[in-house]
């Protein structure tokens, strides 16, 4: 079982990057539209304020969340206008505001949580480890946002091992959310890690010529739908893998829509972009 203190100091890292790119934005800066389609740095920010209330809710107050998801899924546009954050206003730094306190009560709380309940959700229920793997997904899939807009580069570090794992593990969801018959070839993914190592997962001789390989940081961009895959150095084999890249989310909800081809230029190469031998 993941240490949860490791995990909160790895959600804690993640903030950190993130503040780095927001810290210098001015009024203009918050309201700049970014690579997610609708949605303003600003919205990118109050959506994660989102994310971060509701978690610390379910594991602080389950019954003040229950109610709180209940009346949300009663009404799909209050859900979609929740996930936004209108009540903190439209200035981007005060919605940063409340994102910092809010992200560091979250902390808080999983600091004491006993790591063997189960804290409620929009979907079913989730270890706080697991909880607090996807609210480390979700901070850096909305933080490439962020930076894709700002023109800037964000050095890949051996959290995306985080990113990865819940990308492979929700293969069969990726197929139930676009209404598609579920695959369950087995598929072999093998990554480079930032520092080099090599991650993987599955069993290579079962899953014969499906295979996904590339950087850790590739595969990332691609099942938080943040890059196509064309756009990438991700070497895709088989039909299962093939099918289910195309279609890869890492997070919840409905399809995403994703990146188109050409949109981004491949990155150059870096530390762990290539194969071991």
């Amino acid at each position: 079982m993941p240490d949860l203190n490791d995990l909160c100091d790895d959600l804690a890292a993640e903030h950190a990057t993130l503040d780095v790119l927001l810290e210098p934005l001015d009024t203009a800066g918050w309201a700049t539209p970014t690579t997610s389609p609708g949605w303003t740095i600003r919205d990118q920010i109050a959506h994660l304020y989102f994310g971060d209330n509701r978690a610390r809710l379910t594991a602080a107050d389950p019954a003040a969340f229950i109610a709180l998801r209940d009346r949300e899924k009663a009404d799909l546009d209050l859900f979609t206008r929740a996930m936004v954050g209108p009540e903190l206003g439209d200035d981007g730094v005060a919605v940063y505001a409340a994102w910092r306190r809010e992200r560091a009560a979250l902390i808080e709380v999983y600091r004491r949580i006993d790591p063997k309940v189960r804290v409620e959700w929009y979907g079913p229920p989730m270890s706080p480890a697991s909880k607090l793997t996807a609210r480390i997904m979700e901070t850096w899939a909305h933080g490439q946002d962020v930076a894709d807009t700002l023109g800037a580069s964000r050095e890949p570090t051996d959290r995306l091992r985080h990113v990865a794992h819940i990308g492979v593990g929700a293969r069969r969801f990726s197929y139930a959310a676009n209404g598609r018959e579920v695959d369950d070839t087995p598929v072999y993914v093998e990554l480079v890690s930032p520092n080099g190592a090599v991650w993987t997962w599955g069993d290579a001789a079962a899953a014969g010529d499906n295979s996904v390989r590339g950087t850790a940081l590739d595969f990332c961009l691609v099942i938080t739908q943040r890059r196509n895959v064309a756009d990438t150095d991700l070497e895709v084999h088989g039909a299962s893998a093939t099918s289910w890249i195309s279609i890869a989310q890492a997070f919840a909800g409905p399809p995403g829509r994703g990146r188109a081809p050409g949109q981004f230029a491949k990155r150059s190469p870096t530390k762990g972009s290539t194969r071991s031998a």
